[in-house]
């Protein structure tokens, strides 16, 4: 496994810079999806994309970036698949951990992450769901790997309006962790609940 110290960490003004980019970058994505212009103007664009990302590329890192690890163990890591602030295809979702321990988040999903239509795509719910379930068990005390993640898909989730998500750890087990959580739809009727267990690595 990659160590931590391996990789770059990255200083505030850095974060927020590529932070604003990495926003810029989401409305392109959307924008390709929704646009109706002619193909003249699709290939134009489609070379300074190009350009942008040499520009870009002309300096690289070996390994996305860190801010740091936290005083429970856990790793920020700034291009995470789930609200990665420098992950483009990252869901924006920001988790909160209430004083019960229970890992929080409020969010909005667009036509990126469907499924069928009108409705988000399955393994885009298990994502943000395994990541809640793993920030729960680490509000614990007892962060771990997923080991198992099932699913209970109760009716089709939304997208392009406000979604709840929300779990908390209700056992552990030595080194096994139990977690539980659910996403609500707007009409507060929960959408899809997961339970997983998560076991925290021997040392070496």
């Amino acid at each position: 496994m990659l160590e931590s110290r391996e990789r770059a960490s990255l200083d505030t003004e850095q974060v927020t810079a590529l932070a604003e980019l990495t926003e810029r970058v989401r409305e392109l994505n959307e924008a390709v999806v929704h646009t109706e212009v002619g193909l003249d103007e699709v290939a134009a664009v489609r070379d300074e994309v190009a350009a942008l990302t040499a520009r870009l590329a002309a300096a690289r890192r070996d390994h996305p970036p860190l801010v740091g690890v936290g005083a429970d163990g856990t790793v920020r890591h700034l291009a995470g698949p789930v609200g990665g602030v420098l992950n483009p295809i990252a869901p924006p979702v920001e988790i909160a951990v209430l004083p019960d321990g229970t890992a929080r988040a409020e969010f909005t999903l667009n036509v990126l992450y469907e499924g069928p239509p009108g409705f988000v795509h399955g393994g885009i719910s298990a994502m943000i769901l395994d990541q809640l379930l793993g920030v729960a068990a680490t509000a614990n005390g007892t962060p771990g790997m997923t080991a198992t993640l099932d699913m209970r898909y109760r009716r089709p989730t939304p997208h392009g309006v406000p979604l709840v998500a929300e779990g908390r750890a209700t056992r552990t087990e030595g080194r096994k962790t139990f977690a539980d959580a659910r996403i609500i739809g707007p009409d507060g009727r929960t959408t899809v609940e997961a339970t997983a267990m998560f076991v925290m690595p021997q040392d070496r």
